[in-house]
Formats: C-alpha cells, structure tokens, sequence
C-alpha cells in the first residue's frame, strides 16, 4: 500500500477547499448578510440581515492563538462543547492512521498558513460543503467547517429548546415547578428518567417537580389548571436542572 505524504495531501486539500469555497461563496453570497452569530450548544451558524436568515450545521475544527503562536485542535479543547467537537475526533482517527503527528497532537507551536491547511483537511475528510473563520477576536482565531445547509423552521426549532442562563450561558431549556432549589431537599419528580446530556426528542424537554407537586398532581389526577397554578412551573437550563436533581437525590 502507497504511503500518503502528509505536505502532498495537505497541499491538495488546500487546492480543493479554494474550488470548494467558490462555489459555496457564489452559492450563498454570504457577504450579502450584516450580522453572524455561531452557537455552540445548537452547532448552528446564522447569516442575517434584517429578517433574512441562512443557518448552517457546522463543527470547530480548532484554533490559531496569535499571542502564543501555537494551534490547538478542538478535541484537545475542553471549552469546546462536545457536539460540535465529535468530528474532529475523526480527523485525528486519520491522522493516527495515516502517522500525521500534526493531526494526532493536540496543542503545538503553528502559523495562521497552517491552521487554514488544517481546516482544509478537515473539510476534505469531512465532506464539508465550506469554511468560514469568525472574526470576533483578533488573538484567537477560530476555525469552523460548515457541514449543510438547515432551513429556517427546523434551525427556529432548534434555537427555541435552547436558554440562555446567567450563570451557565447558553443550554438546553428545562422546566421545573417553584419550590425545587439547591439549597433544600424538596424531592424530585420527573416526566421520566434523565442524565446529562441525553438525547431528546423533538417533543421532550427535561421536566421536575418537588414531592408536594405530585401529590397535589396525584390528588387532582393529572396536571390541570389547580394542579399547575401550585407547581408555578418556571424556565431554566438544563445544568440547573441537574444540579437540583443532584441536590434533592444525592447523585453523583
């Protein structure tokens, strides 16, 4: 079997992003739109103008620190939430197969060249339809690779079981009733048994009440209008909501 030469390839993926970004530039025009805003927790990127949106699935391919002069690749971040970090765990898979050290290490002195090689390497393995690099921060540069398009209903969907927090910044949304807190044992109900960072369906959402909740739920056979008016369900994040599970059950 022919050995692959790293510069070779890299080379290569870097001549077919330029193609590939062309045609994604003259697809989109994405130069056409005022604001961007990407999101970790929903792994949406979103071009607007006005009311005008355009949403892509993206991925973070890693980073480019102008003050230290070193990249770092988003599986070796642990800042880096982990749903839009999973691929680049792919990529090192490649490099660990193809003996690439510059796609197995995860933190090393690099340029700005390589970073845009490495991003193109990404999208290349990853079948990624483009790149955009954020500009929100002229010391740290971010890299992401855009995997598809996403209409505007289903991205709204998305966005909506998303809160932001004050203390947790930006999670999935839960609801919980008013007497449930971290600081008193209050019991824990649940619409149905939850972990952290378990897949939902499109119709669930995390939902806990105290113990005097479900009896008052149970005496009125069901939630109704008497039974929810003493609950008072209010909206929180979803590592709220498991910080209070944590505290009224004793899980670790």
């Amino acid at each position: 079997m022919e050995t692959l030469d790293y510069n070779v390839f890299a080379e290569k993926c870097v001549a077919d992003l330029k193609i590939l970004q062309e045609k994604f530039q003259k697809d989109y025009d994405l130069d056409w739109y005022e604001d961007w805003f990407y999101n970790q927790a929903t792994g949406l990127l979103t071009f607007s103008t006005n009311e005008v949106k355009l949403n892509f699935k993206y991925f973070q391919v890693g980073s480019f620190s102008k003050k230290s002069d070193t990249w770092k690749w988003s599986w070796a971040n642990d800042h880096t939430l982990d749903n839009v970090k999973e691929t680049t765990k792919v990529i090192r898979e490649f490099g660990q197969s193809s003996n690439f050290p510059k796609l197995i290490e995860g933190c090393f002195p690099s340029d700005e060249f390589e970073a845009w090689e490495f991003t193109a390497i990404s999208a290349k393995i990853a079948n990624g339809i483009g790149v955009y690099r954020p500009v929100d921060d002229e010391q740290l540069k971010i890299f992401l690779v855009l995997t598809e398009l996403v209409d505007n209903e289903s991205a709204q969907k998305t966005k909506d079981k998303y809160v932001e927090c004050g203390i947790h910044e930006y999670r999935r949304r839960a609801f919980i009733c008013q007497h449930l807190t971290t600081k008193k044992i209050v019991g824990f109900e649940e619409a149905f048994e939850t972990y952290e960072d378990m897949e939902l369906g499109d119709e669930d959402d995390f939902q806990a009440w105290c113990t005097k909740c479900e009896m008052e739920r149970q005496k009125e056979d069901g939630w109704n209008d008497k039974s929810e008016a003493f609950a008072k369900i209010k909206l929180v994040c979803e590592k709220c909501y498991f910080e209070m599970k944590e505290s009224n059950l004793g899980h670790k």
